[in-house]
């Protein structure tokens, strides 16, 4: 039963990477169902140290509510930039679930970390990382300049985008990089 929770996580992470990979949306169909799993594991296991800790066991539905709103708040400035989609967003919330209030702070800063390094892969597969550097290098100029200037404008987009990266990967390494950093040592670094 141990081992319940992390196979079961592992498996909708999966559903979501391939839907990603193959129509580049992840399926609410995936996300609500895993969520609302993670929220009955968190309530109805006797508790532990959470449902990928040593030992294992639920942290109560408060932190698994608390995983999902967090997780769902630490992207949703990327999707209000469009520049990360809602699928993605919901996913990390599912996986906030999973872990609980606790944790989504470092499963963000992981996936933020497994998102750029996918980034710099992808870029370079497609020949297309000098567009991404200057891409970003833009961006970072723009965003620098209204900052010294006082101003709140908005990030402007690229002129040529550099691409649409599947982030389901990202979050889904960095998910089971977390889960199993937990398993081997207790708690997660940050």
């Amino acid at each position: 039963m141990s081992l319940f929770p992390f196979f079961l996580f592992a498996a909708l992470l999966g559903a979501a990477v391939w839907h990603d990979l193959r129509a580049r949306r992840i399926p609410n169909a995936v996300v609500f169902p895993g969520a609302l799993a993670a929220l009955a594991l968190h309530a109805l296991l006797p508790a532990g140290a959470g449902l990928f800790g040593v030992p294992m066991g639920g942290l109560g539905p408060a932190s698994s509510l608390g995983g999902f709103a967090l997780g769902l708040a630490f992207l949703m400035p990327l999707y209000a930039f469009r520049l990360m989609g809602a699928g993605d967003v919901k996913l990390l919330a599912m996986a906030g679930a999973f872990f609980g209030a606790g944790q989504v702070v470092t499963l963000t800063l992981a996936t933020l970390l497994a998102g750029g390094v996918l980034a710099l892969a992808v870029a370079a597969w497609q020949r297309q990382l000098r567009r991404l550097l200057a891409n970003a290098g833009q961006m970072a100029m723009h965003t620098g300049l209204n900052a010294m200037a006082g101003v709140a404008a908005p990030v402007a987009p690229p002129a040529a985008a550099s691409g649409r990266l599947p982030y389901a990967v990202a979050i889904a390494t960095a998910s089971i990089g977390c889960a199993l950093w937990l398993r081997m040592h207790g708690a997660l670094p940050l």
